[in-house]
C-alpha cells in the first residue's frame, strides 16, 4: 500500500526568509493529494519563531487537506525551542527518518 509519503527536507536556517518558499513547497505537495507529509529537518541548523511559525501553518494547512503531517531529525536548538513552546506537543516528531519510516510506514 502506498501512503504517498512526501518528503520535504529543507536545509540551513529556518527563518523569515525562507519560509515562503518553505511554505510554498508544502502547499505544491497538499495540492497533488498527498497525505503523508514528513518535514526531515536533519539539515536544518536553526528555526526562528518565524520558521516555527510556518511549520504550525503548514500543519493546519496538511489537517484542513485531510494529510497528516510529521517532523523528524531535530537538533538540540530545534527540540528545545518546541520544548519552550509547547510544540513537542503539537507535532508528532521521530528521531530520524527510520524511526518514521517504522512507526508510520508499515
Amino acid at each position: 500500500m502506498d501512503l504517498g509519503v512526501h518528503v520535504i527536507e529543507p536545509s540551513g536556517i529556518l527563518d523569515g526568509t525562507q519560509t515562503n518558499a518553505f511554505r510554498q513547497q508544502v502547499n505544491v505537495a497538499l495540492e497533488k493529494g498527498i497525505k503523508v507529509l514528513l518535514i526531515d529537518l536533519k539539515d536544518i541548523t536553526f528555526v526562528d519563531s518565524s520558521g516555527l511559525g510556518v511549520l504550525v501553518a503548514c500543519l493546519k494547512n496538511a489537517r484542513t487537506a485531510g494529510a497528516k503531517m510529521y517532523v523528524c531529525s531535530i537538533n538540540d536548538q530545534i527540540r528545545m525551542l518546541f520544548e519552550l513552546t509547547s510544540m513537542d506537543r503539537v507535532f508528532e516528531i521521530f528521531e530520524d527518518r527510520a524511526a518514521f519510516d517504522a512507526a508510520v510506514v508499515k
